[in-house]
Order: structure tokens, then sequence, then C-alpha cells
């Protein structure tokens, strides 16, 4: 057959397609369009559960006037009355994911929120262009309720429908800490023994050039080793580079660094330039990780693939949720590559995260961007769920018997911390005017 005998009688087979689109002279697919199936198809009542979303609400949620991080929750309701509740967090883009929260929407009412993995793959692939943080946020927080909601349907922790607990004592974490002389470490040491706490986080202090000075390195490294010196011998360190390092400043500090039997280095570059990651972590024995700016499990294939780092760091508010987060950790285990995930937010997603590295097998340590004492975060969030959400218990984030994510949350609470819109992140330069990382 001609080619174009072959495109006329593939548009006429469209034309008599009475769910078929017209074609649009635009339409770079050159055939003619199937339209979505329609929420009650009868092909998917042999495998429906009964239970239905019939609504979807997101709320933006300031804790203070001028945070560049609204907490972004969404609510899932369904004809049984079960809610759900997820996070989409993203830092800097609040708006933004709230407004492409709302364009899933025809993606969900009246859909069966149990086919989790059906809803993941046409909210990722129907959306065409592949998911960024903001998709990937949108898909996060509703991906998560749509698992609280499983979970509570089916009266099981999340965790347990997973697979888990991998160990039933609870997940293990660690919290930042923010001291600059060693009697602050100290004490910051002191209050980690006295909560059976066995890992922090600190990080690099200022911000670097291509090219650094032996001054400015010397004073980093200093800097790092006062830390291992104020926390003492039995306290794992992770050290954040946060990207603010080139490949070669990175490549020198990891060297200097090694006496000091970190934990891992964080993000020594930017995490797309991966063979520039490849680079320093061949000059290094301290594990390297990263992963936490990463979307989808296909934004970690490459890292794992090519063996560049030791640990990967996905958020559960922007890699996809828990489905996805689920996918990095097992497709990272089959490489030795270990899970650390990140988790700088609120309390949604940082409780869903815990029943996620419940049942991870390769789980190494789980972040909360929170201090070893209590800071005002910590006590709304005992406001609003009604018990510590992310504070640990000996060392470890506690597992909850209760169905779906573990808790109820009513959205009148969140009214007193109104949406104060988008603020953006920090803005960083070098003494030149030049753009730094930060």
């Amino acid at each position: 057959m001609k080619r174009r005998h072959f495109l006329g009688s593939a548009l006429a087979a469209g034309a008599l397609n009475p769910r078929a689109k017209a074609v649009d002279l635009c339409d770079c697919s050159l055939f003619a369009q199937v339209a979505a199936t329609p929420a009650g198809n009868p092909g998917w009542e042999p495998v429906s559960s009964g239970v239905k979303i019939t609504g979807m609400k997101v709320f933006g949620v300031s804790l203070t006037s001028d945070s560049d991080r609204p907490y972004v929750f969404v609510k899932l309701e369904t004809n049984k009355g079960v809610i759900g509740w997820g996070e989409g967090t993203l830092e800097g883009k609040a708006a933004a994911v709230i407004a492409c929260v709302e364009d899933f929407r025809e993606f969900l009412i009246g859909k069966d929120p149990m086919q989790v993995e059906h809803h993941w793959q046409s909210m990722y692939v129907h959306s065409f262009y592949r998911a960024g943080p903001v998709i990937g946020s949108a898909i996060s927080g509703i991906d998560q309720a749509l698992w609280d909601i499983r979970g509570k349907v089916l009266g099981m922790p999340v965790y347990k429908l997973l697979g888990g607990p991998s160990d039933p004592r609870g997940v293990r974490g660690y919290y930042h800490v923010n001291a600059f002389t060693r009697e602050q470490l100290q004490r910051v040491r002191e209050s980690a023994g006295r909560l059976g706490v066995t890992c922090i986080k600190g990080g690099i202090p200022g911000y670097y050039e291509w090219i650094e000075t032996h001054q400015k390195i010397d004073d980093t490294v200093r800097r790092l080793q006062l830390l291992r010196e104020g926390l003492g011998p039995d306290i794992d360190i992770g050290v954040d580079f946060h990207a603010k390092t080139s490949p070669s400043v990175a490549s020198i500090l990891v060297k200097e660094v090694e006496p000091l039997k970190l934990l891992f280095i964080e993000e020594p570059c930017p995490p797309e330039n991966v063979a520039a990651m490849a680079r320093i972590a061949r000059r290094s024995t301290t594990p390297i990780a990263t992963g936490e700016r990463l979307v989808a499990h296909y934004g970690c294939r490459e890292l794992i693939e090519m063996g560049v780092i030791d640990i990967l760091q996905t958020d559960i508010n922007h890699v996809g949720g828990i489905t996805a987060l689920w996918k990095v950790g097992q497709m990272a285990g089959l490489s030795g590559v270990s899970m650390a995930p990140h988790a700088c937010e609120g309390p949604i997603g940082g409780l869903a995260t815990v029943h996620v590295d419940a049942a991870t097998p390769n789980f190494l340590v789980q972040e909360i961007c929170s201090g070893v004492e209590l800071q005002p975060k910590d006590k709304i969030w005992e406001e609003w769920l009604g018990f510590p959400a992310m504070r640990m218990v000996n060392g470890r984030f506690p597992l909850s018997d209760k169905p779906g994510l573990g808790f109820d949350l009513d959205e009148k609470a969140l009214a007193k911390y109104p949406f104060g819109g988008t603020k953006p992140m920090a803005r960083v330069f070098h003494t030149d005017g030049s753009v730094a990382e930060w």
C-alpha cells in the first residue's frame, strides 16, 4: 500500500470512530485520538472495589507569611466516607503545584482509588511531557492520598501493604545540626545521647567558586573536623554539600575529609551532572549520596546503572509519591544502592516516607529537617495530628498500627495558617555578582 493511501485509510477509520476527536491540522500524531475512558466504563466493573472518589481539595498552608515552602496538602473524599491525605509541597513553587493538582481532577473524580498504579501511570504518561518537579509534586500528593485510602479501606497500615516492617523497632532517622562552636556541638551530642539519636547531618559553610582558594578549602575542612570532634566518634555524621561545590572543589574536599569517617557526603555537585558525580565518587572512599531533586524512578536510572552513587535520597513529595519512592528503592536495591530519603517539607510526606522505609530492605536512614530539640513547627504538627509527628523515640521513628498513613486530620485545623502565596527560595550570589549554588 502506498504511503498516501495508508494515511488516508487510517484517517478515514478515525473518522468512523464515534469516540475519536476530529483531526486537527496541527495534530502531531497524524491520527485521530480516542477520547478518554469515561468514569463509568463497564469494563472496570469486574475489578472495582465499589469505592469511588467523589471530591478533591488542595490546600496551601503557610506556617509563616514569608515561608518559601508553604505546605501543599491534598485531600481525597470517597462515596464510602473514607478520606485520604497526601502532600505535594514544592519549595518556591507552591501555587504551581496547587494548580497542577487541580489539573488532575478529571483523572480522579468518579474513579476507584484502589487502582493506585493505574492512576499513577495515567497521570505520568498522559501528561505527555515527562514530569519535572511541579508535575512530580502534584502526582506525589495525589498518590499519597490514594495509598492512605487504600490502607484505610483494607484496614492495614501502608507499610504492611508494602510487605513490611523490615525492623519492628521502627525506622532509624537523623536530625539536622545548626551549631558553630565546640560547646554548642557538645550540647547537641548530650541531647542526642539522651534521646538515643545515633545520626546527625551538618553542612559546609559559605559558597564556592568553580576553582577555590586553599584558604577557603582549609576553612571548610576545619569546620568539618570540628563537627566530628564536637559530636564524638559514636554518632554517624552526614555532610550536605548541597551542590554548592563544583566537581573540581568537591574532588579536593572529599579526599581531605576521608579521615573523618563520614556516613555520607550529599550532593557534591548538581545531580544532573552524572559524569561529574562519577568523577568525584572515584576519588573518595566516603559514600556519595544524592537524589532529592530527582523525579520518578526513571530519573534515577542513570545514576544506578552507572554505579555512580552509594545512597539515593529521593523525596516522596517530589519523586511521585509512595508508588515512585517504592520503585526507586527496588531499583536501587538490585544494584546495592541504599535508600536515605530526603524529607524537608511537611508532616504528611514525612509520615508517608516512614511507611516506605519500613518495607525497604536496602533502607539506611531517614532525614527530617528538624533539630534534636523541639522546634515551633513540631508543636504545630502535633496540634494537627494529635501526636508528635516525625519525632524519634530511641533514635527511631515509631510505626503506627493504624490503617492507611496512620492519622486523621481536620481541615479546619489548617485554617489557622492560611496560604500566604508562593515565595521564592533563597537567591545567593558570589561577590562578583554571579549566581551561586546554595
